[in-house]
């Protein structure tokens, strides 16, 4: 990607309903959301064991918050974040403001790879393939279609829990929580390393999975 283009690039108007739900909660998500959204870091920590990806891209990038890790984590590489939410991309140019030249942001839906070609080595979702309803068998699909042979596959979200009153206040905040997820994942990768851990007592659960393109 031209390293020329600029930090934040908005490509459609704001009429999705996430994008209406975030409108409202953008200026308040790091401060209310770190208390459900486990494993982000220790993600990218073990991808960093074995791997130096030098091209990134994270699909539903918000805030930036793991844009910075993994500008951090892999000061070298190239960084996209895309999210279809101006106003969290908003917040993400903010935080990222001294790493304009690493990071570029795309403001789209992403239901379709984003050049012909691979050009990816790590492809992150971060609690956001959740939100996508309907529409994330696709996000998975496009992710494959951009990752490189070889590259990686890294998601952390939510899994499942068995309070039916949580699991119709998540769907409220656009959150599906059936399990759907990791199943989807195996059958569409080649998993390296995944596991399902609780949280708050195993009120939910939420799941980390690291896996490759079937066939590199």
């Amino acid at each position: 990607m031209n390293r020329s283009e600029p930090l934040w690039w908005p490509t459609e108007r704001q009429t999705d309903p996430l994008s209406r739900y975030y409108r409202w909660h953008a200026r308040l998500y790091d401060a209310t959301r770190w208390s459900f959204l486990f494993g982000r870091a220790q993600l990218i920590q073990a991808i960093a064991t074995d791997r130096q990806p030098r091209r990134i891209l994270e699909i539903g990038c918000g805030t930036g918050a793991n844009l910075l890790r993994l500008s951090r984590q892999f000061p070298n590489a190239q960084i996209t974040g895309l999210d279809l939410s101006a106003d969290m991309l908003a917040q993400a140019r903010r935080k990222l403001a001294q790493r304009a030249s690493a990071v570029t942001l795309l403001q789209q839906r992403y239901d379709r790879p984003l050049s012909a070609e691979p050009a990816f080595d790590l492809i992150v979702c971060s609690y956001c393939l959740s939100m996508i309803d309907p529409g994330w068998q696709q996000a998975l699909d496009a992710a494959l279609g951009d990752l490189q042979p070889g590259g990686l596959l890294a998601v952390v979200d939510f899994h499942d829990t068995r309070f039916s009153g949580f699991r119709r206040w998540m769907g409220f905040n656009h959150v599906r929580m059936d399990g759907h997820l990791l199943p989807s994942l195996n059958e569409r990768s080649e998993a390296l390393t995944q596991n399902v851990r609780p949280a708050y007592g195993n009120v939910w659960r939420y799941f980390s999975f690291i896996g490759c393109k079937r066939g590199s």
